[in-house]
């Protein structure tokens, strides 16, 4: 029985010592490297990313709004996205913008493509009382057509319930 004790304990004092050489790094050992003195490295791959161009306008504006089910109303997320889009598109005014209005809510075509027209509409209202001329804009309704993800979940489906906001050089349908 002694020699049973003996090789738990051994086997105990093998563990600990294997523990023991896994510690952790400090914390001061673990942090990034100091940066080159920019303020806003681009991601690589990214920086050479033009100011005013539609990566530019994609990367660091944004251009999808979400919305909850059944509903054409901005939440606060969605108007902090529109703010930025509305300064931005005002700094560069020679992009127009196309609004692409998706649903995925339950009830007829007709119906989804209405609450998706509804959708890119409000996104245009709300982007027209920020200072961008109404003629630079213009809103399409899709429905259900391009959905993001096609799946039962509530959390997946809300990808679907969206606005596009597109930049064009010229007018199109």
């Amino acid at each position: 029985m002694i020699v049973g004790i003996d090789i738990r304990r051994l086997a105990l004092a093998g563990l600990l010592a294997l523990l023991a050489a896994c510690t952790t790094a400090k914390i001061e050992d673990t942090q990034p490297p100091p940066s080159s003195g920019a303020t806003n490295e681009a991601a690589p791959g990214f920086e050479n990313v033009a100011p005013g161009s539609e990566e530019d306008f994609i990367l660091n504006v944004g251009r999808r709004v979400f919305f909850t089910k059944g509903s054409a109303d901005l939440d606060s997320v969605a108007r902090a996205t529109l703010d930025a889009q509305a300064a931005w598109l005002q700094k560069y005014p020679n992009w127009l913008i196309k609004l692409q209005g998706f649903a995925d809510d339950g009830g007829s075509d007709s119906g989804q493509v209405a609450l998706s027209r509804k959708r890119a509409e409000t996104v245009m209202a709300y982007l027209a009382a920020g200072g961008v001329a109404s003629s630079r804009m213009w809103a399409k309704g899709y429905g259900k057509d391009r959905e993001v993800r096609d799946c039962p979940q509530k959390a997946c489906q809300v990808q679907n319930r969206r606005v596009v906001s597109n930049l064009r050089n010229e007018r199109d349908t």
